[in-house]
């Protein structure tokens, strides 16, 4: 396995660093960690990956779910570690200005020296949208704008845009080219192929079962091949584990052609103490063998 990292969701910023920390020592590839703005009380919204398998159970946001800023944790993240890539599973960027979402991913990517994964995706949470007050209808359309006019910030020379949705002079964010990878994010065949045509790799939404995911791998190099794309586009998907799964449980994967997994950290991440958590999580780095790189 090229690499096993591990996402987040539902903790707080506090033990998300200590988590980090653990991890990086371990050796674990990246912490993904999931996000949203807010709560609201009441909603009716579905999210895509209802009705399939999933980690969590009940509500995904509720009075009780712990939000954070993943930047900002990342950021905390950064000084605190030295290998660990910091992903965000996923950002929805169509809730804020890409101009301001460029300000903070450059800054985080610098301080991190370049261990920066944007993971990146529409939103389900209309909800959200409205509390926000941006068009829930326009957001998949507004997150390819977004990521649009990102590039152009990443490359460091001044631009202006004239789109659909952002308008603006001519502006300049940063003396110099940073490079932010775009994961691409979504199960669906138009986020599958978004993911292709606008993104630098892809990552799934949910936990899809073996099957599933095998699906979309293959989904995605056929569209690639298609258009004669041979670049290197790493697809990282989520996977289930449980106490009793071992290395040999994901070679599977390997042996299919899909080298980068991630696996959701509260499976061994538990317990009442700091201690016990480390020793949860490094147990879990012993069993799938996540120090040695042949794996």
């Amino acid at each position: 396995m090229a690499s096993i990292g591990l996402c987040a969701y539902g903790m707080a910023p506090g033990d998300l660093v200590d988590l980090a920390v653990c991890a990086d020592e371990l050796g674990f590839d990246a912490l993904w960690l999931g996000e949203h703005v807010l709560h609201p009380t009441a909603y009716a919204s579905d999210h895509p990956s209802t009705g399939t398998t999933q980690h969590h159970t009940g509500p995904i946001v509720d009075v009780s779910t712990e939000l954070t800023d993943p930047w900002a944790v990342h950021a905390a993240i950064a000084a605190t570690t030295t290998r660990i890539k910091l992903g965000t599973a996923v950002y929805v960027t169509a809730l804020r200005h890409p101009l301001h979402t460029a300000r903070t991913t450059i800054t985080v990517q610098e301080l991190s020296a370049g261990r920066v994964l944007f993971g990146v995706g529409a939103g389900w949470l209309e909800e959200e949208f409205a509390a926000l007050g941006v068009p829930f209808r326009k957001r998949f359309s507004r997150t390819d704008e977004c990521v649009e006019i990102l590039r152009k910030a990443w490359a460091g020379a001044p631009f202006s845009h004239d789109g659909a949705h952002y308008r603006f002079d001519e502006v300049q964010l940063h003396p110099r080219p940073v490079r932010v990878p775009v994961v691409y994010g979504g199960n669906g065949p138009q986020a599958l192929a978004r993911a292709v045509r606008l993104g630098d790799a892809w990552f799934s939404s949910g936990t899809p079962s073996f099957d599933e995911a095998i699906t979309m791998v293959n989904e995605i190099r056929r569209q690639r091949a298609a258009l004669g794309r041979r670049d290197e586009f790493p697809c990282y998907v989520r996977v289930a584990v449980t106490d009793e799964t071992v290395a040999d449980d994901l070679r599977s994967y390997r042996d299919h052609g899909i080298d980068d997994v991630v696996v959701w950290a509260d499976t061994a991440w538990k317990g009442d103490t700091l201690w016990e958590r480390r020793a949860g999580l490094a147990a879990l780095a012993e069993r799938l063998d996540v120090t040695n790189p042949g794996r």
